[in-house]
């Protein structure tokens, strides 16, 4: 085990301006934790790219390491749960927020927030999914204990980002009728790759959508933006629909009224992947070992190591990010 190691630090700097460097840390710089973990990969969300600018809403205290995804192996175990050279996954709780993330050699956390690896994925395979994956998977889990996937009409908001991403080729796999909504006017060939049947315009949806009910389309919705999208995906809802709801980069409020409840029976469901139970989480994690196991997902990623990530962090922020960003350490 290294005494120091490389690890991506946020500061703020004199000005009250944030910068980010990679620089080394030690072993001793970590916080309290019955786990050593030895980082093999981990990945980036836009939540990473918030704490990594100085979004105080995110992380409080600075400098700071980013990176609420991490995979690797352990090196140091308090917990007989976990012995030494276990393969895990964590994701959301405090990692990356307020404790050290994922964007380090090594981090150190309660064991509390570890899952073990199944053994037919690799780290890599699980940080290609990270956060994003166990999102859209709460979010297909949910639509499942409602309605029979198959030949369902399913549509998917923030279709290239990664939640988005994962959720179009997982509910494709599974034989849903994909309807994707994307803001990128190039993005057409990667979705007919993941699987959608169908792709539609951001501005062209909330064009052709009137509020609060529109012509009942679609069977269920995985919505990964919120705001004005989420409001048009509700008023589309055809009778005894289900709506997961994952996420707000177009923001946290929307508008509708009672109707598609009281008239089309729908149900808005919310999603949350950060602290959702560790038990949930196994079971999400154990399905995309088997029965969700996907394959062909070169085209949903690419990996790079910490000296490019300043640059896809700038990204992501823009708006530019397509599919995940896997980072080696």
């Amino acid at each position: 085990m290294k005494k120091k190691f490389k690890a991506f630090v946020t500061y703020q700097n004199q000005n009250g301006d944030f910068e980010n460097k990679i620089t080394q840390k030690s072993i001793s710089d970590l916080p309290e934790g019955d786990l050593l973990i030895r980082v093999e990969y981990s990945s980036l969300n836009y939540k990473d790219a918030l704490s990594s600018s100085g979004a105080k809403g995110v992380t409080k205290f600075y400098p700071h390491t980013p990176g609420i995804d991490a995979a690797g192996i352990i090196i140091k175990s308090n917990n007989n749960r976990f012995k030494t050279n276990d393969r895990v996954i964590v994701t959301g709780f405090d990692l990356g927020m307020n404790t050290s993330g994922g964007f380090a050699e090594y981090i150190q956390v309660p064991s509390s927030w570890a899952v073990k690896c199944p053994d037919s994925l690799s780290t890599k395979d699980a940080m290609i999914l990270g956060t994003a994956g166990l999102t859209a998977g709460l979010c297909i889990e949910e639509i499942e204990n409602h309605v029979t996937i198959n030949n369902l009409k399913v549509i998917v908001s923030g279709s290239t980002g990664g939640v988005g991403s994962i959720a179009v080729k997982l509910l494709s796999s599974l034989g849903a009728k994909v309807t994707a909504i994307t803001g990128k006017k190039n993005s057409d060939q990667y979705l007919y790759n993941l699987g959608s049947s169908k792709i539609i315009q951001r501005e062209n949806f909330l064009n052709s959508t009137r509020l609060p009910l529109s012509k009942g389309i679609y069977n269920a919705a995985v919505d990964a933006v919120g705001g004005n999208i989420l409001s048009a995906i509700l008023a589309s809802m055809q009778y005894n629909g289900i709506i997961t709801a994952c996420g707000n980069v177009a923001g946290a409020n929307f508008s509708t009224t009672v109707f598609p409840f009281i008239l089309r029976k729908n149900h808005l469901i919310g999603i949350d992947s950060a602290t959702c139970p560790i038990s949930i989480r196994e079971k999400i994690w154990n399905k995309f070992s088997t029965s969700w196991n996907l394959k062909n997902l070169d085209q949903i990623y690419k990996v790079i190591d910490l000296d490019f990530l300043e640059k896809e962090i700038k990204k992501i922020l823009c708006g530019e990010q397509v599919g995940r960003i896997i980072v080696q350490l």
